[in-house]
């Protein structure tokens, strides 16, 4: 049998191309999977050293793109291959040389446009080689391929027309920075979210069998993203139904998610990533095994029957029972493969392929994050997402700030409430650098839990944590809570549990898009019996909802803060805020006729509009409503006896504070009157991705949009819109 090569990088002898592939049967049995990694014991390295490792010469022979030097110079690079490549039926004629060439190109394609867009990096370069053999193999787009999370897609845009537009790609009017079905015709399913690729593809793979075509479904999934729930349910519910589909697990040893420490980039968490690990067995155990094959193909009968058992202890004890745990899910095992190695990948494939009848295969494939630009290789992040950077030193060209963010603000006061208090706990689902949690964990390491990609589980084992009389901190971005509602809902809400929930990345969130947009927090919070609602309107206000949060000790509780940055007020000393009285807002300026009632940080653009109308002579009152749930019915009742006019202004969706409002109104008599109320919020609509001031005003909630609002109203001064620039 051929030797399996050792790469530089020191993942351990990989499957080759150059190894015979009797595990590639016509006919699918149970235990036929194939594991091939590094052998455990050193007798075993020793014994086979001069066959595992591949010399100098067959590598250079057979990685010619590691001796090719990429040009990260800022400049253009030169792309002759990738000239030629407009779409992927482009790329069926390409030797394997060209291929090689292709991959270098497209890896310095993919630095150049980051370089001047910012974007997600890291990722697209760990899959550049995987992407170029899935689109040389497989007959996209009739072949479908789903990208798991979809981050890593920018190498597939490049290749399936798109590469004239990646110069926008993220910007208004520009290309998605996910897979985008509306987008392309290469894009088979919409991402942007983690876990989803397997369920989808599997349903595009019974979907494929009951109108009776043939193509081919595969689902390219991180080792991150294996650590949520639905992956496990996926591949259990494929197992079941036993559909032709091929999973790709792209194993790069790291969540792709701003997940970090402080101390440096931070592995999937949990018992899989170490199960990865173990999918292995030594080289004499798998030479044991083609043998036994060889021997049972001859003998037949029953023998093959029993081969197969002694296949499955032999494994188990060889390589623990992690090695089963792809095959007890009912898939077929194949792995790990270098996933660098265009020849390699390009070969088993072809293989997988051409398997008649196979049901769900798993390929595992072992990548490197940012592979090939070493500033992203040894970046504590990889250099995951980025701002526009300097491509020769990977220097990010970060605007700098006279405020932090709120995602730090937040973690700077619940790290001082955690001070004083030693029952406070940090939850997040691997978004450790994203939540701000990574400076609590590295303060409080025994008290900050990394879950992993599970937010359903985060939620209930924050639960479980307030049974026990801590004080938990669930951080979680807002459109990833929108997973784990049903536990907010009945395992935290109805039990009346006093879990916190901070929702970072409320309202829009600019180049990310709708995936991320968060949007509906304060519609699926607020709908909840006992859960206080609460949205600062600045840092310092964030602050003080921190400490009001840890003060309740009674019931559910969840705050809601934008992406970006604070706008300078004044901080608490310490950081330290103060509780508030529940359900209280409070009057910011004082005015008559307006009312303008604004719920979180869109308070900035209420007090902006109030100078607006100020200047052309009408006196607005501004209110920072601090509470959705319970409302301040008290400040409501004044501001309408008081005004003629009342605007509600919230950066959420129909159905979320201006909603409570309205039925306050509506049950108190206030709307049986003269007042002209009106209700401003996100609209009834998907907004895509752009800057944030863009997506505001495309929303119709700027400071511009709310005084136009207010002249509607009032019929007077119309000929003053004009100086709105509207």
């Amino acid at each position: 049998m051929a030797s399996c090569g050792v790469l530089r990088t020191c993942f351990c002898p990989t499957l080759s191309s150059q190894d015979r592939l009797p595990f590639l049967p016509n006919s699918k049995s149970k235990y036929n999977s194939v594991m091939i990694t590094a052998a455990q014991d050193n007798n075993a390295v020793s014994v086979d050293k001069h066959t595992m490792v591949t010399s100098e010469k067959q590598q250079g022979r057979r990685n010619p793109r590691l001796t090719r030097s990429l040009n990260f110079s800022g400049e253009k690079p030169s792309t002759p291959v990738l000239d030629t490549i407009n779409y992927p039926i482009h790329m069926k004629n390409l030797s394997l040389g060209e291929l090689e060439s292709l991959a270098g190109e497209v890896r310095e394609e993919i630095v150049y446009t980051v370089s001047k867009t910012g974007g997600h990096l890291s990722s697209s370069l760990g899959v550049t080689e995987l992407t170029i053999a899935l689109h040389h193999v497989f007959n996209t787009p009739e072949d479908k391929i789903i990208w798991d999370v979809g981050h890593q897609a920018y190498a597939h845009k490049i290749l399936t027309g798109r590469r004239s537009r990646m110069h926008t790609i993220r910007q208004t009017s520009g290309l998605a920075g996910f897979p985008k079905r509306d987008e392309s015709i290469y894009d088979a399913f919409g991402a942007g979210h983690s876990s989803t690729s397997i369920s989808a593809g599997l349903g595009m793979a019974i979907g494929r069998d009951l109108l009776g075509k043939n193509n081919h479904v595969i689902s390219v999934i991180g080792d991150g993203a294996m650590t949520a729930g639905q992956a496990y349910e996926a591949m259990n519910n494929a197992g079941y139904l036993d559909s032709n589909l091929i999973i790709i697990l792209n194993d790069n040893g790291q969540v792709s998610l701003p997940t970090a420490t402080v101390d440096g980039p931070a592995p999937p968490v949990g018992a899989l990533s170490k199960a990865l690990t173990n999918l292995q067995s030594s080289r004499k155990f798998r030479q044991l095994r083609e043998a036994a094959k060889g021997l049972t193909k001859k003998v037949g009968g029953q023998a093959h029957e029993i081969a197969a058992k002694v296949d499955e202890y032999m494994r188990g004890m060889v390589g623990g029972c992690n090695a089963c745990l792809f095959e007890e899910l009912g898939l077929y095992y194949i792995g790990p493969v270098d996933g660098h190695n265009l020849e390699d990948l390009v070969h088993i494939l072809k293989k997988v392929q051409a398997m008649p009848a196979p049901g769900p295969v798993l390929l595992h494939i072992i990548t490197e994050k940012g592979k090939g630009y070493a500033p992203a290789e040894i970046a504590a992040d990889k250099m995951h997402g980025v701002v526009k950077f300097d491509a020769m030193s990977g220097k990010q060209l970060k605007v700098k700030s006279k405020t932090l963010s709120y995602t730090q603000y937040f973690a700077e006061s619940l790290i001082a409430e955690a001070e004083r208090d030693e029952k406070i706990v940090a939850i997040h689902a691997a978004m450790g650098g994203g939540t701000g949690l990574n400076l609590f964990q590295k303060r409080f390491p025994e008290r900050c839990f990394d879950v992993g990609i599970a937010e359903q589980h985060a939620v209930t084992f924050a639960a479980g944590l307030a049974t026990e009389g801590l004080k938990p901190f669930c951080a979680i971005y807002s459109s990833f809570l929108q997973r784990g509602f049903d536990q907010v809902a009945h395992d935290v809400d109805l039990q009346k549990l006093p879990v916190r929930f901070a929702m970072d990345r409320a309202g829009v969130v600019g180049a990310d898009g709708p995936t991320h947009c968060g949007a509906f927090d304060t519609t699926f919070m607020a709908c909840l019996p006992n859960m206080v609602v609460m949205a600062p309107s600045c840092e310092s206000e964030l602050m003080h909802m921190v400490a009001t949060a840890a003060a309740i000790d009674d019931r559910p509780s969840c705050f809601r803060y934008p992406r970006g940055n604070g706008i300078g007020y004044i901080l608490p000393q310490n950081n330290k805020g103060t509780p508030l009285e529940i359900g209280k807002g409070r009057v910011l300026k004082e005015g008559s006729r307006v009312a303008i009632l604004g719920y979180g940080t869109i308070v900035q653009n209420c007090l902006a509009a109030a100078k607006h109308l100020q200047a052309i002579g009408i006196s607005a009152t501004v209110a920072d409503a601090r509470f959705c749930k319970p409302l301040d019915g008290d400040l409501i009742r004044q501001l309408v006896k008081e005004h003629e006019v009342l605007i509600t202004v919230e950066e959420g969706s129909i159905g979320g504070f201006s909603s409570h409002v309205s039925h306050f109104l509506a049950l108190n008599g206030l709307l049986d009157g003269k007042l002209k109320w009106r209700p401003m919020m996100l609209p009834d609509r998907y907004i895509n991705h752009g800057s944030q001031r863009e997506q505001v005003e495309e929303a119709g909630l700027s400071s511009r949009h709310i005084a136009a609002t207010v002249l509607s109203l009032i019929g007077e001064k119309k000929d003053s819109l004009h100086l709105l620039k509207l």
